[in-house]
């Protein structure tokens, strides 16, 4: 019984933390609008793609 309300107590507690976020993303809003979105997407993909290919040269070693 104690397991099953302290299980509870936890779901609820994580319950309260989503409900404490903001729903909307000031700062994504402010990059898309002024185009820096883009730039930070293309400096993922390129730093994802050079994982990529170093791991490919490193498994053919």
């Amino acid at each position: 019984m104690i397991r099953k309300i302290s299980l509870l107590f936890t779901f609820l507690f994580f319950q309260l933390c989503l409900l404490a976020q903001p729903n909307d993303v000031q700062l994504a809003d402010t990059m898309r609008s002024n185009g820096k979105i883009y730039v930070v997407v293309a400096v993922i993909i390129t730093i994802f793609a050079g994982i990529i290919l170093y791991l490919i040269r490193l498994d053919r070693k």
